[in-house]
């Protein structure tokens, strides 16, 4: 089953009675991992979200979605309390975008931010679109150029998906999920399908190769990270690259030479 691209999208969404049983916070997401550029907010059980596919527009975007969800640049005087965002693994440019708007919103504005895996929000949102079903196993995939893809394996248990296995790097040759179950996989990643190990490719009952993640679906995550005070302050804001190679300077560190 193959979903396909949705290019723009502005809509208000309602949160399942599970989550609306959180705190009713209101929270930021932001979501610049993939060819994706997303934002979402929060409120009152409710999800207002903008979401467009646009490849290499990201920094020229991002701010003026933002200012469509919360005209106003006081976010504390606007009721959030959080900010979360997918914190890779993904694009190395647009995680460093994600990261870079997420430090500067926190800092001005006094708030922790909360990181979520953008794998998981995949399998998140694959959820949502009614892909994936709880009880589930999800290969969720990324395409980490190169030849290589991004990987982790969840399962869903309470409409979440629960970290099993990952992230990893490396060729598509090399993906090696514990779980011989079968898995549905999501992601732009299985573009290399035809190149997964014999024995993986036959665990696949489904393949949604144009999903990409979406902010809207960060904020699932982000509650239950809030409700066990799993956050960061501004200065602890990072990208997870996955590759050991890549680093990112914290706050404190960059415009030094």
């Amino acid at each position: 089953m193959i979903i396909p691209r949705q290019e723009s999208s502005c809509q208000l969404g309602i949160l399942s009675d599970a989550d609306k049983e959180h705190h009713m916070s209101k929270l930021l997401a932001i979501d610049t991992s993939t060819d994706a550029c997303s934002v979402a907010l929060y409120s009152d059980g409710e999800i207002l979200d903008i979401h467009e596919v646009i490849p290499r527009q990201h920094s020229a975007r991002l701010f003026s979605m933002l200012q469509e969800l919360l005209p106003s640049g006081d976010l504390r005087a606007q009721g959030v309390e959080a900010i979360a965002y997918a914190s890779g693994p993904g694009s190395f440019t647009g995680l460093r975008i994600a990261a870079s708007a997420v430090q500067g919103l926190a800092f001005a504005n006094q708030l922790p931010a909360i990181p979520v895996s953008s794998l998981a929000c995949q399998a998140q949102t694959a959820f949502r679109q009614g892909l994936v079903f709880s009880g589930q196993t999800v290969l969720s995939m990324l395409d980490a150029r190169i030849n290589e893809v991004y990987w982790a394996v969840y399962r869903f248990e309470n409409d979440l998906p629960v970290l099993e296995q990952g992230p990893h790097v490396c060729a598509p040759q090399s993906v090696r999920p514990n779980s011989m179950n079968e898995l549905v996989g999501v992601g732009g990643g299985l573009t290399y399908v035809s190149l997964l190990p014999e024995h993986v490719a036959a665990c696949l009952s489904a393949v949604n190769v144009d999903l990409l993640p979406s902010a809207r679906d960060l904020i699932p995550l982000a509650l239950e990270e809030l409700t066990a005070n799993r956050v960061q302050q501004a200065s602890d804001v990072a990208p997870v690259y996955v590759r050991e190679e890549i680093s990112w300077k914290k706050l404190a560190d960059q415009g030094k030479q």
